[in-house]
């Protein structure tokens, strides 16, 4: 099905983690094991997304890391380092990001920032980048309590901004997100390759 005329569109929402800064777990995990098969088997199976989720939903750093520390006493130190190394885990931000937000900020674009994040690293994740002080407004799910992809964070941001779906560019760089932003009426665009963002933006009118 066809989505709304383009021309209708006013605001772009912003995924942050890898859309607006590069993060990786295993930026830094990659200096603390020397063998990358050990490196590949803890990401897989003990500091997994799946376990670092709940932190996003307002869970603590502390109290998510003693409860996997418990299972897997043999790696507490690593573990202990997803909070205490936690900035190693980013690698700066994306230039070709932070060139639109500050192109679609000087022709008065309204900008918003949807993430799952934790409420205790968004003073420091917003510090990485001067494209984060452009933006009008932000909703993060550790202070919400609910999360990407599901509905309700979506209408939560349409009612905070002031928009409906069909007004705004949703980016992502997960499949998941996007596919319930595209349900719900959003133009969207899945941020695989930064080189895709200026022309998405610009067959929309709004660069």
């Amino acid at each position: 099905m066809p989505g709304p005329p383009p021309s209708r569109v006013r605001a772009v929402i912003w995924d942050i983690g890898n859309v607006i800064v590069r993060w990786s777990p295993r930026t830094l995990y990659s200096q603390i094991f020397t063998d990358p098969a050990e490196c590949d088997r803890f990401l897989a199976d003990v500091c997994t997304m799946a376990w670092h989720g709940p932190t996003d939903g307002g869970v603590t750093f502390a109290d998510n890391i003693a409860a996997l520390s418990a299972q897997h006493p043999h790696y507490a130190p690593q573990i202990a380092a997803w909070q205490t190394r936690w900035w190693e885990m980013f690698s700066g931000p994306i230039p070709e990001t932070e060139a639109a937000i500050a192109a679609l900020h000087a022709r008065g674009v309204k900008q918003y920032a949807l993430s799952n994040m934790s409420h205790e690293t968004v003073d420091g994740t917003f510090a990485m980048s001067p494209a984060f002080g452009l933006l009008d407004g932000r909703i993060i799910s550790g202070f919400e309590g609910v999360m990407k992809p599901e509905p309700e964070i979506f209408q939560l941001a349409c009612d905070r901004f002031g928009i409906a779906p069909a007004d705004a560019l949703f980016v992502d760089d997960s499949a998941a997100n996007i596919a319930t932003a595209e349900r719900l009426g959003f133009h969207v665009l899945h941020f695989t390759d930064p080189a895709a963002l200026r022309p998405r933006l610009q067959a929309l009118g709004l660069l």
